[in-house]
């Protein structure tokens, strides 16, 4: 899958975390260049960075998905810190 990119970063642990959630909400992501960002100390930047990828196809909704804010949890009645 060539995919398009709608997360980049430097941390593989914030790559998966953005993989889980764009998975749990029904989108095919990808995380492209974790192993060669992860084979060297600083690697991750030669790299261009952990990438996560989707189809074209819902390259637009995802990119949404990951930009709205999160809202808190369901039934959660407790006042927001």
């Amino acid at each position: 899958m060539a995919g398009v990119k709608v997360y980049m970063t430097f941390s593989a642990a914030d790559a998966q975390l953005v993989w889980s959630r764009l998975d749990a909400a029904g989108f095919h992501p990808a995380v492209f260049n974790e192993g060669a960002a992860m084979s060297m100390d600083g690697y991750a930047l030669a790299a261009g960075g952990i990438q996560v990828k989707v189809p074209e196809s819902e390259a637009e909704e995802a990119q949404a998905f990951l930009d709205a804010p999160v809202s808190e949890l369901p039934g959660d009645d407790s006042p927001a810190s």
